[in-house]
């Protein structure tokens, strides 16, 4: 009986999708649940799941096409469940194939004629590699996340693995994780290589029992045979045949050397990941894998990593330990600052010059909201100036007690984050959204994204309620969420919900910068580098004179068509007069 997939409800305000892939195809099997499509919209990107079990017999709404709530998307018939019958008898009779070989007479021609079908040799490969056992399929790593890649494998071919024991690697867009084996056993074969990229839902592996062969045995003993023209499979039967192959190995000594070339093409027939990962671990520094991003981390910070003890899985290096070993060693030679300081001008040049590669698909989002922020809005910068000496004094005064009692290192940007939630209380117009529909939503709540630099993108964490938070509650969500970005488990419920975005430009020495608005927000505000210079202040008792001050200044990017430049210079003078008073005493137990 045919079951219709429609495209549900998937938000109050939104009244149609667009199709953005088919996870099946038509003909394919699908489980009750199981991932079907993905959908986006104007609100969210979210796969839609098959209604009932059965074959996908039909395709009603392509991708990248773009329908309204309730339409038929498809049709699954939940009366079918073949398909693994005629798949079954394929290898039987691709087993056959092989004994009639074994069966024909030992001249040439019969071994020609059996050169002469590549098209069962082929199906064959798959066959062997469709070992029986339990799949190890890609999981969905969040709600966006359409493919990974396979970055390492941590287990080869042959090898014992425990249920839930680290099996590979996979970095996607959003995240890089390790994947749990499913099931004990015996890894007999591996799908998708290193580098290679899935999908979700995609098979990558197949684990069996204990101690049972793996699939690539049957491939690896093909380079034995002699005879070159023996390139498909059926050479492992062929073997025992015994005039032809004896008959070429009494010439010269040299021969099987010659031979040994020959079979590599077949690595490229059959699957190609069982014989790679022990090459791979080889390439690393004292035997250990590394991976590009590893090394060109190392380079860039001048880190040796053959010193360097790795804390993954098997002893692998991680960023976190490459990051470490060059803390470790700005500890261990502060003298040495001021003599490797002529050696900045000698750093290497990067890999990247000459090159062009693929654009990652976190920076083509990253892209595609900025260009959606520019042409969706109007936008300018209003700048002031803040005097935050009586902040780095409060700081300087409570950093040890405070790490001490809170755990985490008391840095300038609480202050920053605490009076920016504070003044959003009273200019909802800085704090708001402007809907399609020509209407205004004031927030209730002031959900605080903090732009965060990391090695794939600028990506904004949101301190959900920062308006709410102590000082203490936010130096440590502040330090939490950078950590995530940099050391990876950054969830997509992390980044969603933003109200407001704060982006640290001067935490690279930037006085300001005309940033642009975290769209749908209307507003943005940028923080400065803290430079000590001469400033004329209003002394008391000395008047107008001049004094050395910790000086910033403060950027908020907004919205014209909802922000004026008088609401964003009230709001910035409110963040000013704050911070200046520096009265956080309370908070900080001075």
């Amino acid at each position: 009986m045919p079951v219709s997939v429609t495209l549900p409800a998937l938000g109050e305000s939104v009244t149609e999708g667009t199709v953005t892939r088919w996870l099946k195809a038509e003909g394919e099997t699908v489980e009750a649940d199981e991932p079907l499509l993905e959908v986006s919209t104007d609100k969210v990107d979210t796969e839609i799941p098959a209604p009932a079990a059965g074959v996908l017999s039909s395709i009603k709404v392509a991708e990248d096409e773009t329908v309204e709530v309730g339409a038929e998307l498809a049709v699954i018939d939940d009366g079918s469940g073949g398909g693994s019958a005629p798949a079954q008898e394929q290898p039987a009779q691709e087993q056959a194939q092989p004994e009639q070989q074994q069966a024909q007479p030992e001249p040439e021609p019969a071994q020609q004629q059996a050169a002469e079908q590549p098209a069962p040799e082929p199906a064959a490969a798959p066959a062997g590699g469709g070992a029986s056992g339990t799949d190890v399929v890609l999981p969905a790593l969040g709600e966006s996340v359409t493919e990974g890649t396979v970055t390492r494998w941590l287990k080869e071919v042959g090898d014992d693995v425990e249920a839930d024991e680290p099996l590979l690697e996979v970095s996607t867009d959003k995240v890089d994780t390790e994947i749990p084996a499913p099931a004990a056993g015996t890894l007999l074969e591996i799908l998708v290589g290193e580098d290679e990229s899935a999908e979700v839902g995609a098979k990558l592996a197949v684990i069996g029992e204990k101690g049972a062969a793996p699939a690539a045995q049957p491939q690896a003993e093909a380079p034995a045979p002699a005879q070159p023209e023996a390139k498909p499979e059926p050479q492992p039967e062929a073997k025992p045949e015994p005039a032809p192959a004896p008959q070429a190995r009494p010439e010269p000594a040299a021969a099987p050397a010659q031979e040994a070339p020959a079979p590599a093409p077949q690595p490229a027939q059959a699957p190609a990941a069982p014989a790679q990962p022990a090459p791979a671990s080889s390439a690393g520094d004292g035997g250990a894998y590394v991976t590009p991003l590893v090394r060109k981390l190392a380079g860039e910070h001048h880190v040796d990593l053959s010193t360097v003890k790795g804390s993954g899985v098997g002893g692998r290096i991680r960023k976190q330990d490459v990051l470490a070993a060059a803390e470790a060693a700005k500890a261990q030679a502060p003298a040495a600052a001021a003599p490797s300081a002529p050696k900045a001008p000698a750093a290497q040049p990067s890999e990247l010059r000459g090159q062009t590669v693929k654009m990652s698909r976190i920076r083509k989002v990253i892209a595609e909201n900025m260009m959606k922020a520019l042409h969706n809005q109007a936008q300018l910068s209003t700048v002031v100036e803040v005097d935050v000496t009586r902040i780095m004094r409060l700081r300087a005064r409570a950093k040890e007690s405070f790490l001490a009692r809170e755990g985490v290192k008391l840095s300038p940007m609480p202050f920053f984050v605490k009076a920016a939630a504070e003044a959003l209380k009273v200019h909802p117009a800085v704090n708001a959204k402007i809907n399609d529909d020509g209407t205004i939503t004031y927030h209730d709540v002031e959900n605080v994204g903090i732009a965060v630099d990391s090695e794939k993108g600028l990506m904004v964490p949101v301190i959900k309620g920062a308006g709410d938070l102590s000082l203490a509650g936010i130096a440590k969500r502040t330090s939490e969420l950078a950590g995530k970005v940099r050391g990876g488990g950054l969830s997509p419920d992390d980044m969603s919900g933003g109200t407001f975005t704060i982006s640290n430009t001067g935490s690279r020495g930037a006085l300001f910068d005309t940033i642009i608005v975290n769209y749908p927000q209307v507003a943005e505000l940028g923080i400065g580098a803290t430079v000590r210079r001469p400033v004329v202040v209003n002394h008391p008792e000395l008047g107008e004179t001049i004094a050395i001050r910790d000086m910033a200044y403060l950027t908020l990017s907004y919205d014209h068509q909802l922000v004026d430049g008088a609401d964003a210079a009230r709001y910035l003078a409110d963040v000013k007069a704050r911070l200046e008073a520096g009265e956080f005493e309370g908070e900080l137990g001075l």
